[in-house]
């Protein structure tokens, strides 16, 4: 993790960074502001800030906007100055430290705001696998190809193979190609030149420059842009960039891990999808499996996070009983180790005793797991499901698939959302089915409660 300390820190600044370092951080320090900005456009980036008070935190949060640079600030000040505390925050921190630092704290500050601390944990043969063929792989320089469900922990295993590379003690940089506006990607992968396009105020260095010696995670790569694809596949092949705006390509030293929770073979045929670019990225591929699919890392995994959140919130460590197991290996996890994650942070709170009981397996609705699963409403349409594959034999699949669909639905009571989670498909691609079928004069279920509403062919 990269550390940028802004700051004296009120005098302990060798102490702070001492602890850092212990922690596995890679500490620079910057006076004031504009040292600060120098360095995360420069190229040695930050993962966190760890800020003075005594610095305008406000006006290094507006700096740091108006560049479009994302990187979260932590304040640091005299275990007093509850008002300067309280400012930081309403600046724009993510936490405040009081000085002297203590270990313990600094540790758990970069451990959650920088999100480090996420283990590879796995127990079930078919993640074995996986993780045997990443070992296998971590040493090459090869372009690696992470698939998988959401939440299913690709850039954990990305982290992985980077740790047990010849790149390890180089940066890992990860950028997600989804959460970043298509007329800035190029700018946060490439970097620009100062006035370049409104805004460049000044050269920034982007990911490719930062990632020099080590590893570059290029997350939901599917969703970059197709115009974009044809500049990342030259930098891929000749190790140059070009900054927006520069006059002379710029060599790197990089190997790229790329994820995607689609198919992007089907992209390739859609034309959302470069295919010389996929054959670049994709000489190693890593499907990871659903949790569903790989169940004996379902409790595996529960009893790390029960020990994890426990411990976070200073709560007795408890044992999952046997009922609360039961529950957890028989639910199906659409959300995989993200949603189990969650499940398990809420059981350790609402348990009592000194078990986690099934009782306190809950829904993010609050609904107990296992009992939301038996809803009359699920029961019917789980029925109709089995009814409609009965006989299959001479019809087509979409005409069964519409069968099934509709007949979900119709037992849903017309809820898209229900009969969309039964179906294991998104609401939006239920959507776009139902308005095919509307079209094709299909009767439709009205949503929620209601008779079936004729629809005219057209």
């Amino acid at each position: 993790m990269r550390l940028l300390i802004v700051g004296t820190l009120k005098g302990q600044l060798t102490t702070a960074t001492k602890i850092a370092m212990d922690n596995g951080a890679t500490v620079t320090h910057a006076e004031d502001i504009e040292l600060a900005m120098r360095v995360v456009r420069g190229g040695k980036g930050a993962d966190l800030l760890l800020v003075d008070v005594a610095i305008d935190i406000r006006d290094l949060v507006m700096r740091l906007e108006a560049e479009h640079i994302h990187v979260p600030i932590v304040a640091c000040g005299i275990t007093n100055d509850a008002r300067a505390a309280v400012a930081a925050i309403h600046a724009g921190a993510k936490e405040y430290i009081p000085l002297p630092p203590e270990p313990e704290l600094i540790a758990a500050v970069l451990a959650a705001v920088a999100n480090d601390s996420r283990d590879l944990i796995y127990r079930d043969d078919a993640m074995v696998r996986v993780v045997k063929l990443a070992q296998q792989i971590a040493g090459s320089d090869a372009s690696v190809m992470i698939t998988g469900e959401s939440g299913t922990g690709k850039e954990v295993l990305a982290r992985y193979v980077h740790s047990r590379s010849a790149r390890a003690k180089k940066p890992f940089i990860s950028i997600n190609c989804a959460a970043i506006p298509e007329h800035l990607l190029e700018s946060e992968l490439f970097g620009h030149e100062k006035g370049s396009f409104t805004g460049a105020i000044a050269r920034r260095i982007g990911k490719f420059e930062e990632a020099t010696g080590g590893t570059l995670l290029l997350d939901e790569i599917s969703e970059m842009d197709v115009r974009l694809q044809s500049k990342l596949l030259r930098a891929i092949q000749e190790r140059v960039i070009d900054r927006v705006g520069g006059t002379k390509p710029v060599p790197v030293d990089i190997r790229i891990i790329a994820t995607s929770n689609r198919n992007l073979a089907d992209a390739v045929k859609e034309g959302t999808f470069r295919e010389d670019l996929l054959f670049r990225l994709n000489v190693v591929n890593l499907k990871i499996p659903a949790l569903r699919e790989r169940p004996a890392d379902i409790l595996e995994l529960s009893q790390h996070f029960a020990q994890k959140y426990a411990n976070a919130n200073g709560v007795p460590v408890r044992p999952l009983s046997a009922e609360a197991k039961n529950v957890l290996t028989a639910n199906r996890w659409q959300g995989n180790v993200r949603e189990l994650e969650n499940t398990i942070h809420r059981s350790v709170l609402m348990a009592q005793g000194d078990e986690i009981g099934a009782e306190a397996i809950l829904s993010p609705d609050g609904d107990r797991l296992d009992l939301a699963k038996t809803a009359p409403v699920v029961a019917h349409a789980t029925f109709a499901a089995e009814q409609v594959t009965r006989a299959l034999v001479g019809r087509t699949v979409a005409d069964v698939e519409r069968d099934l669909i509709l007949e979900t639905l119709k037992h849903c009571l017309g809820n898209r959302t229900h009969a969309a989670n039964i179906l294991g498909i998104s609401i939006r691609t239920l959507r776009n089915k139902l308005n095919e079928y509307a079209d094709e004069g299909q009767p439709i279920p009205p949503p929620g409660n209601g008779e079936m509403r004729g629809v005219a062919a057209a």
